[in-house]
Protein backbone atom coordinates (compact mmCIF):
# COMPACT_ATOMS: atom_id res chain seq x y z
CA UNK A 1 0.00 0.00 0.00
CA UNK A 2 1.84 2.76 -0.97
CA UNK A 3 1.46 6.86 0.46
CA UNK A 4 0.81 9.45 -2.17
CA UNK A 5 0.31 13.45 -1.11
CA UNK A 6 -2.43 14.45 -3.17
CA UNK A 7 -1.49 17.81 -5.45
CA UNK A 8 2.51 17.08 -4.48
CA UNK A 9 4.15 17.88 -7.25
CA UNK A 10 0.65 18.56 -8.85
CA UNK A 11 -3.12 17.21 -9.17
CA UNK A 12 -2.27 16.02 -12.69
CA UNK A 13 0.88 13.91 -11.49
CA UNK A 14 -0.96 12.59 -8.74
CA UNK A 15 -3.46 10.98 -10.76
CA UNK A 16 -0.87 9.46 -12.98
CA UNK A 17 1.22 8.55 -9.94
CA UNK A 18 -2.38 6.44 -8.85
CA UNK A 19 -2.57 4.99 -11.89
CA UNK A 20 1.24 3.68 -12.46
CA UNK A 21 0.97 2.71 -9.07
CA UNK A 22 -1.71 0.15 -9.26
CA UNK A 23 -0.39 -1.06 -12.59
CA UNK A 24 3.38 -1.63 -11.14
CA UNK A 25 1.97 -3.72 -8.06
CA UNK A 26 0.08 -1.63 -5.75
CA UNK A 27 -3.26 -3.17 -4.20
CA UNK A 28 -4.56 -0.36 -2.52
CA UNK A 29 -3.41 3.02 -2.49
CA UNK A 30 -3.34 5.68 1.01
CA UNK A 31 -3.81 9.47 -0.30
CA UNK A 32 -2.68 12.18 1.31
CA UNK A 33 -5.04 15.31 1.84
CA UNK A 34 -2.33 17.69 3.06
CA UNK A 35 -2.63 19.79 6.30
CA UNK A 36 -0.39 22.46 7.88
CA UNK A 37 0.04 20.71 10.53
CA UNK A 38 0.32 17.11 10.90
CA UNK A 39 0.90 15.64 14.02
CA UNK A 40 1.93 12.41 12.46
CA UNK A 41 3.96 12.68 9.78
CA UNK A 42 7.73 12.97 9.73
CA UNK A 43 10.03 15.93 7.34
CA UNK A 44 9.68 14.28 4.26
CA UNK A 45 5.81 13.70 4.28
CA UNK A 46 5.70 17.59 6.30
CA UNK A 47 7.35 19.31 3.36
CA UNK A 48 5.28 17.64 0.34
CA UNK A 49 2.19 18.64 1.98
CA UNK A 50 3.76 22.32 2.35
CA UNK A 51 4.48 21.75 -1.29
CA UNK A 52 0.97 20.77 -2.28
CA UNK A 53 -0.91 23.60 0.25
CA UNK A 54 1.28 26.68 -1.62
CA UNK A 55 -0.36 25.71 -5.05
CA UNK A 56 -3.55 26.24 -3.22
CA UNK A 57 -5.12 22.94 -3.02
CA UNK A 58 -8.36 22.25 -1.68
CA UNK A 59 -10.32 18.88 -0.08
CA UNK A 60 -12.57 19.16 -2.77
CA UNK A 61 -9.81 19.46 -5.48
CA UNK A 62 -8.20 16.28 -3.65
CA UNK A 63 -12.08 14.64 -4.40
CA UNK A 64 -11.97 15.84 -7.86
CA UNK A 65 -8.59 14.26 -8.49
CA UNK A 66 -10.21 10.93 -7.08
CA UNK A 67 -13.80 10.99 -9.09
CA UNK A 68 -11.35 11.66 -12.50
CA UNK A 69 -8.91 8.28 -11.68
CA UNK A 70 -12.08 6.59 -10.83
CA UNK A 71 -13.28 6.58 -15.05
CA UNK A 72 -9.99 4.67 -15.64
CA UNK A 73 -9.09 2.95 -12.41
CA UNK A 74 -10.33 0.80 -9.92
CA UNK A 75 -7.93 0.61 -7.14
CA UNK A 76 -8.96 0.93 -3.64
CA UNK A 77 -8.41 4.10 -2.50
CA UNK A 78 -8.19 5.44 1.26
CA UNK A 79 -7.84 8.78 2.38
CA UNK A 80 -5.73 10.11 5.41
CA UNK A 81 -6.76 13.23 6.35
CA UNK A 82 -6.87 14.90 10.16
CA UNK A 83 -9.82 15.63 12.16
CA UNK A 84 -9.55 19.22 11.61
CA UNK A 85 -9.69 19.38 8.16
CA UNK A 86 -12.66 16.65 8.65
CA UNK A 87 -14.29 18.47 11.59
CA UNK A 88 -14.44 22.05 9.28
CA UNK A 89 -16.10 20.81 6.63
CA UNK A 90 -18.32 18.15 8.58
CA UNK A 91 -18.14 14.49 9.04
CA UNK A 92 -21.11 14.17 7.03
CA UNK A 93 -20.48 16.24 4.59
CA UNK A 94 -16.66 14.51 4.00
CA UNK A 95 -18.00 10.84 4.35
CA UNK A 96 -20.57 11.75 1.63
CA UNK A 97 -18.42 13.61 -0.26
CA UNK A 98 -15.02 10.75 -0.54
CA UNK A 99 -17.38 8.18 -1.20
CA UNK A 100 -19.29 10.10 -3.98
CA UNK A 101 -15.65 10.66 -5.64
CA UNK A 102 -14.66 7.38 -5.14
CA UNK A 103 -12.95 6.81 -2.00
CA UNK A 104 -13.22 3.35 -0.04
CA UNK A 105 -12.05 4.49 3.14
CA UNK A 106 -10.63 6.76 5.74
CA UNK A 107 -7.83 7.05 7.99
CA UNK A 108 -8.09 10.30 10.73
CA UNK A 109 -4.92 9.64 12.48
CA UNK A 110 -5.34 12.24 15.38
CA UNK A 111 -8.82 10.80 15.73
CA UNK A 112 -8.98 9.01 19.46
CA UNK A 113 -10.69 5.98 19.97
CA UNK A 114 -12.93 7.40 22.62
CA UNK A 115 -14.28 10.29 19.98
CA UNK A 116 -14.62 8.00 17.20
CA UNK A 117 -18.13 6.57 17.52
CA UNK A 118 -20.23 9.32 16.44
CA UNK A 119 -17.61 9.81 13.07
CA UNK A 120 -17.30 5.88 12.76
CA UNK A 121 -20.99 5.95 12.25
CA UNK A 122 -21.12 9.11 9.92
CA UNK A 123 -18.37 7.09 7.57
CA UNK A 124 -20.44 3.91 7.78
CA UNK A 125 -23.93 5.66 6.83
CA UNK A 126 -21.50 6.89 3.32
CA UNK A 127 -20.31 3.10 2.85
CA UNK A 128 -16.39 4.24 3.72
CA UNK A 129 -14.14 2.06 6.03
CA UNK A 130 -12.74 4.04 9.30
CA UNK A 131 -9.35 2.47 9.52
CA UNK A 132 -7.71 3.18 13.10
CA UNK A 133 -4.90 3.18 14.03
CA UNK A 134 -2.37 0.93 16.82
CA UNK A 135 0.79 2.33 18.06
CA UNK A 136 4.03 0.41 20.10
CA UNK A 137 2.43 2.07 23.26
CA UNK A 138 -0.72 1.31 22.81
CA UNK A 139 -1.59 -1.00 26.05
CA UNK A 140 -3.62 -4.50 25.27
CA UNK A 141 -6.87 -3.46 26.53
CA UNK A 142 -7.42 0.03 24.15
CA UNK A 143 -5.64 -2.38 21.20
CA UNK A 144 -7.94 -4.79 21.73
CA UNK A 145 -11.28 -2.05 21.51
CA UNK A 146 -9.06 -0.19 18.67
CA UNK A 147 -9.77 -3.36 16.75
CA UNK A 148 -13.27 -3.81 17.55
CA UNK A 149 -13.60 -0.41 16.45
CA UNK A 150 -11.42 -0.74 12.96
CA UNK A 151 -13.12 -1.51 9.74
CA UNK A 152 -11.65 -2.87 7.05
CA UNK A 153 -7.76 -3.72 8.44
CA UNK A 154 -5.78 -1.96 11.60
CA UNK A 155 -3.29 0.13 10.63
CA UNK A 156 -0.42 -1.13 12.53
CA UNK A 157 2.34 1.23 13.58
CA UNK A 158 5.86 -0.15 13.34
CA UNK A 159 7.43 2.57 15.52
CA UNK A 160 6.94 5.33 17.95
CA UNK A 161 6.95 8.93 16.74
CA UNK A 162 6.14 9.90 13.00
CA UNK A 163 6.96 9.35 9.51
CA UNK A 164 10.03 8.45 7.65
CA UNK A 165 12.18 6.69 5.95
CA UNK A 166 14.12 4.41 8.52
CA UNK A 167 17.22 1.99 7.82
CA UNK A 168 16.08 -1.01 9.95
CA UNK A 169 12.54 -2.16 11.70
CA UNK A 170 12.13 -2.42 15.11
CA UNK A 171 13.33 -5.43 17.06
CA UNK A 172 9.71 -5.94 18.79
CA UNK A 173 7.79 -5.42 15.75
CA UNK A 174 7.21 -9.46 15.15
CA UNK A 175 5.96 -9.56 18.66
CA UNK A 176 3.65 -6.56 18.78
CA UNK A 177 2.30 -8.00 15.30
CA UNK A 178 1.54 -11.12 16.67
CA UNK A 179 -0.41 -9.54 19.94
CA UNK A 180 -2.17 -7.77 17.60
CA UNK A 181 -3.66 -10.93 15.67
CA UNK A 182 -4.14 -12.63 18.44
CA UNK A 183 -7.03 -10.40 19.52
CA UNK A 184 -8.58 -9.91 16.37
CA UNK A 185 -9.24 -11.82 12.52
CA UNK A 186 -9.07 -8.34 10.82
CA UNK A 187 -6.34 -7.94 8.69
CA UNK A 188 -3.36 -6.47 10.18
CA UNK A 189 -1.53 -3.79 7.71
CA UNK A 190 1.94 -2.00 9.04
CA UNK A 191 3.55 0.85 8.39
CA UNK A 192 5.86 3.84 9.90
CA UNK A 193 9.41 3.61 8.69
CA UNK A 194 9.35 1.05 6.32
CA UNK A 195 11.30 1.64 3.18
CA UNK A 196 13.11 -1.00 1.21
CA UNK A 197 12.16 -4.34 -0.26
CA UNK A 198 13.69 -6.31 2.56
CA UNK A 199 11.88 -4.21 4.82
CA UNK A 200 8.93 -5.02 2.65
CA UNK A 201 9.65 -9.06 2.75
CA UNK A 202 9.88 -8.97 6.50
CA UNK A 203 6.82 -7.43 7.25
CA UNK A 204 4.89 -9.35 4.70
CA UNK A 205 5.98 -12.68 6.23
CA UNK A 206 4.28 -11.74 9.75
CA UNK A 207 0.93 -9.43 8.66
CA UNK A 208 -1.45 -9.22 6.09
CA UNK A 209 -0.46 -5.82 4.23
CA UNK A 210 2.44 -3.68 4.04
CA UNK A 211 2.48 -0.10 3.88
CA UNK A 212 5.04 2.91 2.42
CA UNK A 213 4.74 6.40 2.74
CA UNK A 214 8.28 8.25 3.27
CA UNK A 215 10.25 6.61 0.89
CA UNK A 216 7.88 6.97 -2.30
CA UNK A 217 7.20 10.54 -0.96
CA UNK A 218 10.91 11.38 -0.73
CA UNK A 219 11.56 9.94 -4.75
CA UNK A 220 8.32 12.24 -5.05
CA UNK A 221 10.77 15.02 -3.83
CA UNK A 222 14.22 13.27 -5.74
CA UNK A 223 12.68 13.60 -9.29
CA UNK A 224 10.92 16.88 -8.80
CA UNK A 225 12.12 18.94 -12.33
CA UNK A 226 12.19 16.24 -14.34
CA UNK A 227 9.50 15.59 -16.94
CA UNK A 228 5.96 14.15 -15.43
CA UNK A 229 6.51 11.14 -17.79
CA UNK A 230 10.14 10.55 -16.00
CA UNK A 231 8.73 11.22 -12.73
CA UNK A 232 6.16 8.92 -12.79
CA UNK A 233 7.88 5.82 -14.62
CA UNK A 234 10.79 6.38 -11.53
CA UNK A 235 8.13 5.88 -8.88
CA UNK A 236 6.57 3.39 -10.37
CA UNK A 237 10.03 1.68 -10.61
CA UNK A 238 10.48 1.56 -6.66
CA UNK A 239 6.59 0.53 -6.32
CA UNK A 240 7.23 -2.43 -8.16
CA UNK A 241 10.38 -2.86 -6.51
CA UNK A 242 8.65 -2.75 -2.92
CA UNK A 243 5.41 -4.83 -4.42
CA UNK A 244 7.71 -7.55 -5.51
CA UNK A 245 8.70 -8.00 -1.58
CA UNK A 246 5.10 -9.31 -1.19
CA UNK A 247 4.55 -11.17 -4.60
CA UNK A 248 5.58 -14.81 -5.61
CA UNK A 249 5.06 -14.18 -8.76
CA UNK A 250 3.30 -11.83 -11.39
CA UNK A 251 -0.53 -14.03 -11.01
CA UNK A 252 -0.60 -13.15 -7.02
CA UNK A 253 -1.01 -9.14 -8.79
CA UNK A 254 -4.10 -8.55 -7.43
CA UNK A 255 -4.34 -4.54 -7.84
CA UNK A 256 -5.94 -3.47 -11.45
CA UNK A 257 -6.61 0.04 -13.31
CA UNK A 258 -9.00 -1.80 -15.74
CA UNK A 259 -12.87 -0.48 -14.71
CA UNK A 260 -13.95 -3.82 -15.67
CA UNK A 261 -12.61 -5.10 -12.65
CA UNK A 262 -14.62 -4.83 -9.32
CA UNK A 263 -12.74 -3.04 -6.31
CA UNK A 264 -14.52 -6.06 -4.11
CA UNK A 265 -12.41 -8.35 -6.10
CA UNK A 266 -9.03 -6.40 -6.07
CA UNK A 267 -8.82 -5.13 -2.49
CA UNK A 268 -8.05 -7.86 0.00
CA UNK A 269 -7.83 -6.20 2.62
CA UNK A 270 -10.69 -3.86 2.53
CA UNK A 271 -13.38 -6.46 2.04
Amino acid sequence: MPFLTAGDPDLETTGALIEESARRGADIIELGVPFSDPIADGPTIQASFVRALERGLSVRDVFSLIRDVRVRCEVPLLTMVSFSIVARIGPETYFSEAAAAGVDGVIVPDLSVEESREVAREARTAGLHQVMLVAPTTPPPRMREIARRSSGFIYCISVAGTTGVRDRLPDDLAEHIRLLKSMTRKPVAVGFGISTADHVRAVAALADGVIVGSAIVRRVHDLLGHPRQDLVRGVGDLVAELSAGVRRDDSGRSASCDPAVPRDVVAPLTS
